[in-house]
């Protein structure tokens, strides 16, 4: 397989068998490595991938960085997939490709106080490419990538083509703030309007606040809840 091309101030790192992406880059991103390393693990049913950051912002504003990946995701399947395929992104991180879920976005940072610098975050996503151990049917809110008509996607190139896009909206949200990255992800978003239960709360999902925080309202109040709670404990 060939090694993917990244953009410049981005590198990679492939990884095989059943090395987890995410986890190797928590592990080297807690060593010290460069911003802008991909670890990535692509094999016949799946495929994973992981960027380094090292935030100079708090961790609540950093945490833009998870839908800013997603928005990342969906501009490059959007542009390889055939125009009918939808893809929509999960507050929490799921991803929805025609209504279905379709893997996740992760994130884990190195450290947990909302106010403080992280000192290195880690935005990864791991995408279903084919159902193996079932058949496509059996679990209609669950799909993979091929099952969708994206069979001609070439794995290599939607990894490449996703580290351009979250690249260019990283820029973005660096140059003019969370506002383009807002304004983008809400048009994606899954839910908005609709009745769910999040972090033990239920409500109606109302949209977001600037920092990207949950504002699910019940028949009582509006609560908020940070994207902050949504960080994995790195491992």
């Amino acid at each position: 397989m060939t090694a993917p091309a990244f953009p410049p101030l981005m590198s990679g790192l492939g990884v095989e068998g059943r090395i987890d992406p995410f986890d190797k880059a928590c592990a080297m991103a807690a060593l010290g490595c460069d911003a802008g390393l991909i670890v990535h693990n692509i094999t016949a049913d799946r495929i994973m991938a992981a960027l380094v950051m090292a935030p100079e912002v708090p961790l609540e504003d950093a945490m833009a960085m998870l839908p800013t990946c997603g928005v990342g995701f969906q501009n490059a399947l959007g542009a390889l997939a055939p125009p009918e395929v939808a893809v929509h992104l999960e507050w929490s991180g799921g991803i929805r490709i025609n209504g279905a879920s379709c893997g996740r976005l992760r994130v884990a940072a190195g450290g947990s106080d909302p106010a403080a610098l992280p000192g290195w975050l880690v935005v990864g996503f791991e995408l279903p490419l084919m159902q193996i151990a079932e058949r496509p049917g059996d679990r209609p809110d669950q799909t993979a990538l091929y099952d969708e008509g994206c069979a001609d996607v070439d794995p290599t190139a939607l990894l490449e083509s996703w580290s351009r896009h979250t690249l260019n909206w990283i820029t973005r949200w660096d140059e003019h703030g969370a506002q383009p990255v807002h304004a983008e992800w809400r048009g994606l978003a899954h839910g908005i309007g609709e009745d769910i239960t999040q972090n033990g709360l239920s409500g109606t999902f109302l949209g977001v606040d600037e920092k990207f925080g949950m504002l699910l309202r019940d028949s009582k109040t509006t609560h908020l809840i940070p994207l902050s709670t949504q960080l994995e404990k790195s491992p």
